[in-house]
């Protein structure tokens, strides 16, 4: 396998007409271009920095993205594919060329600003994660959150990185506004596995502890079990949500695995490579969850799946909740602080 990478080749981008490929590489110690490819920067300066959801399954309206491609790798990402609408690929590109929208909190100032603008919770990190460890150089998610609390505007934010504490501060004052929720994605607590499934993520134990502080200094955090892949991480459910429960989450919920266009043959690779003894059987269970394809883009059934597994896997964390997380919840967000002129103070 590609040391700290997810995917381990490139696959052609299906929108363009010509693409290049590296076949027969011999020699036990040549290595390709790929395996010690750098971090590319791309810039882009969209007019819209807002992006709108039309699916069921989603409960915002609008995300936000400072960055597209996520160094973190993980393998599953769905948003591998929107890659290839910048002309890359959606396997190694994903993870090393990365578009980073530097004005993006000066057009999200502009557009909450907007006369005609309703006031509604914007996600960030709807496509790639908002903390991947570019965020730690360029700081485009903390103007953000700084442009939301100038203006008391309500954020929802999910990642899988405790470079979130760097922003510890905004975080609390937003919250003390009920301006704010964070949902930690987690897949499971097995770090061995976490290496090779979403290799450069915050470890597990990182994560916990970042619930933990956060949500002592009063920022609601919600966890996102997901995906759950069965043969994989589909046992340690329970495992999950007691922990993170005792770390201080509020709430929790999951969706399982699918593998839409190019994901399902990058998924397959990975596995082949990274458990080739349970490569079948958890292909084929995927499978079952949606139908006998490892994809599905139905709403309202994409995130849960179908069939013998989904029931299982539906149950054990259903038990595992009200075991775990009975009588807690996110509270809700005030939508009547925010003020168009800012906030000034008059001492």
């Amino acid at each position: 396998m590609i040391k700290g990478k997810g995917a381990q080749s490139n696959p052609n981008n299906p929108f363009l007409k010509q693409g290049s490929t590296q076949e027969h590489i011999e020699g036990i110690d040549d290595f390709s271009q790929e395996d010690s490819r750098s971090v590319e920067i791309f810039y882009e300066s969209p007019k819209n920095v807002l992006s709108r959801n039309s699916s069921e399954d989603i409960s915002f309206e609008y995300s936000i993205n400072p960055y597209q491609g996520c160094e973190h790798g993980c393998i599953y990402c769905y948003a591998r594919n929107s890659h290839a609408y910048w002309g890359f690929s959606a396997g190694l590109d994903f993870e090393t060329k990365i578009i980073v929208k530097q004005d993006v909190a000066k057009k999200f100032e502009e557009r909450i600003l907007k006369p005609g603008w309703k006031v509604q919770p914007i996600m960030i990190s709807g496509n790639t994660d908002c903390y991947q460890p570019l965020e730690k150089k360029y700081g485009l998610t903390r103007q953000i959150l700084q442009v939301a609390l100038k203006y008391r505007h309500p954020l929802s934010i999910i990642t899988k990185n405790d470079l979130i504490l760097r922003d510890a501060d905004l975080l609390t004052e937003l919250a003390s506004h009920a301006l704010v929720h964070v949902c930690f994605s987690i897949t499971s607590l097995d770090e061995k596995l976490r290496m090779k499934l979403e290799p450069r993520t915050a470890t597990y134990d990182k994560k916990l502890k970042a619930i933990r502080y956060l949500s002592e200094r009063g920022v609601p955090v919600s966890v996102m079990n997901a995906p759950i892949i069965p043969g994989l991480n589909d046992h340690d459910i329970p495992k999950v949500l007691q922990s993170t429960s005792e770390a201080g989450a509020l709430d929790i919920n999951y969706t399982v695995v699918r593998l839409n266009g190019q994901i399902g043959d990058l998924f397959t690779e990975w596995i082949e490579a990274a458990y080739p003894d349970k490569a079948s059987k958890v292909l084929n269970q995927i499978s079952e969850l949606h139908g006998g394809k490892v994809n599905d883009s139905e709403w309202g059934q994409r995130m849960r799946g179908k069939g013998q597994y989904a029931l299982v896997i539906d149950e054990l964390f259903q038990k595992s909740k009200s075991r775990f997380f009975q009588d807690k919840k996110m509270p809700p967000y005030n939508l009547g602080a925010f003020r168009r002129g800012g906030n000034y103070s008059l001492f």
